[in-house]
């Protein structure tokens, strides 16, 4: 059985519908994790979706985040946030929000999260301890299926970069998030549970970024960084046959600012 999974952060699912749906007809992913969605859970566009063949399990309050799971291999044992998700306490809040950034169902052979990993904000802001705080979190929930038999996996943007060569220049990071030692940590810590980046190694392509700010002609200039990652335990990894960035979805107006990251499997 051949089965392709993707991630996408769509930077608003409303917003890029037209993009969204020109690549599952392009594309033909078997399921796709999406994250920022910038929807409520009623909201999503399921009917646009489904008339290409998918059905939707989608998680979001209409803000900044949202994550949702596409399939067409079904979608069953859906669970909405991670349990005992640690909650943002904002300036203005009274009590701390638990963001919508995590869905995790099974699509026939595979167990799958999509996630949404908190940006951090500022080394030292309360995001940051919240972002490392949630990634914690994510090690422990996943730890069973880490080890277990069946294929696995953890998609979505982990708003890190693993290595020094994931980022453009390693300088113009300096003393920001996404690069630091407690997040590469968190990281470390997460693989081993038993995951691993499927993403070839030596690269398969020069620098594979998927995020490109929209600033500063970032995308032409290849400005990029590799943050969006898919972790797949041994049963996940040992059945991978290609790792690739669809740069192409990236180019043109009205795109998002990330690139689908797309896994091929042979199970």
């Amino acid at each position: 059985m051949t089965v392709r999974i993707a991630t996408w952060n769509i930077n608003s699912v409303t917003a890029r519908l037209p993009k969204l749906l020109e690549w599952l007809e392009g594309a033909r992913p078997d399921v796709l994790c999406l994250q920022e969605l910038k929807c409520s859970t009623d909201a999503f566009p399921y009917n646009a979706v489904a008339e290409l063949g998918y059905e939707t399990a989608a998680h979001g309050t209409g803000r900044w985040n949202g994550v949702a799971i596409v399939s067409r291999l079904g979608l069953e044992d859906v669970v909405r946030d991670l349990p005992d998700q640690p909650g943002f306490l904002a300036d203005d809040a009274m009590l701390p929000v638990v963001e919508p950034r995590a869905i995790g169902a099974t699509c026939g052979p595979l167990r799958v999260w999509s996630v949404y990993v908190p940006n951090g904000r500022e080394v030292g802001h309360a995001h940051y301890g919240y972002k490392l705080q949630w990634l914690e979190t994510l090690r422990d929930t996943v730890r069973e299926d880490a080890a277990a038999a069946r294929p696995f996996a953890v998609l979505g943007d982990y708003n890190i970069a693993p290595t020094d060569e994931d980022v453009y220049d390693l300088a113009a990071f300096e003393g920001q998030t996404h690069v630091t030692e407690p997040e590469r940590a968190a990281l470390a810590a997460l693989r081993e549970t038993g995951l691993q980046d499927v993403m070839p190694r030596p690269l398969k392509y020069d620098r594979p970024y998927t995020y490109w700010d929209y600033r500063q002609l970032c995308f032409p200039k290849n400005r990029g960084m590799r943050i969006d990652l898919t972790y797949g335990n041994k049963a996940f990894a040992d059945a991978v046959t290609d790792a690739y960035v669809d740069r192409e979805a990236r180019k043109g107006k009205g795109t998002s600012d990330h690139a689908p990251v797309v896994t091929d499997l042979d199970l």
